[in-house]
């Protein structure tokens, strides 16, 4: 299984945020992304997410049989600020819906529930209304979103917002595992995550015209 990015560029509005960005990424492989804000982590998992459309270039996903015809935002798990989850409805309810509507990708199988509530530690509670929790409880909870469906590439947009350090080593427990399971890890990060068999990017944003990204 393969994640690869080929001299992208991408945009917001009318500023070009980078360009010739490219990196190679195999099963087990994580890629940690770093630099200042405004300097490109978000749009660039957003680009590899299929969230925003790049400027130029391409990101090429190849499974575990060699086939390349899928998109990679579609064997992707994607973690961004907000959490995605309805106030309104109960963790259990916002999880089966996930469950449901996101299915597994073959190659792997997610957990049910109950199973992922006691992944990130917070068992017993999946009755209560998502919007009654504390910050750090939905970021949880958000994460665990991650587990009830299988997708080998978890995109991570500073997936430790809002954690305590427990929390933080809960978290990179489980990445790990995903990790060592085959799976492919790409992350946004301001602080080391202490994973192992990664790589860091550092992202500098565009520095100015006559790059050749228009070639």
């Amino acid at each position: 299984m393969h994640l690869s990015a080929e001299n992208l560029a991408a945009r917001r509005g009318e500023d070009l945020i980078f360009t010739n960005v490219s990196f190679d990424l195999s099963s087990g492989d994580a890629l940690i992304l770093t630099g200042r804000n405004g300097s490109g982590k978000s749009t660039l998992l957003r680009v590899v997410a299929g969230l925003l459309r790049q400027e130029k270039g391409r990101v090429v996903f190849t499974d575990s049989k060699g086939e390349s015809d899928r998109p990679a935002g579609e064997a992707s798990h994607y973690l961004g600020h907000r959490n995605a989850m309805k106030s309104e409805l109960t963790v259990a309810e916002n999880l089966a819906f996930w469950k449901t509507f996101l299915g597994d990708m073959a190659g792997g199988s997610g957990l049910n529930i109950d199973e992922a509530a006691e992944a990130v530690g917070l068992a017993g509670i999946t009755h209560l209304p998502f919007g009654y929790l504390s910050a750090g409880q939905q970021r949880r909870f958000a994460f665990a979103k991650l587990l009830v469906a299988y997708r080998p590439i978890w995109i991570l947009d500073e997936p430790t917002a809002a954690l305590d350090a427990a929390a933080d080593r809960l978290f990179v427990d489980l990445i790990s595992s995903h990790q060592k399971s085959g799976g492919i890890v790409l992350a946004a990060t301001h602080q080391a995550l202490g994973l192992t068999n990664v790589r860091e990017m550092r992202m500098t944003g565009f520095a100015g015209v006559g790059e050749g990204v228009w070639g």
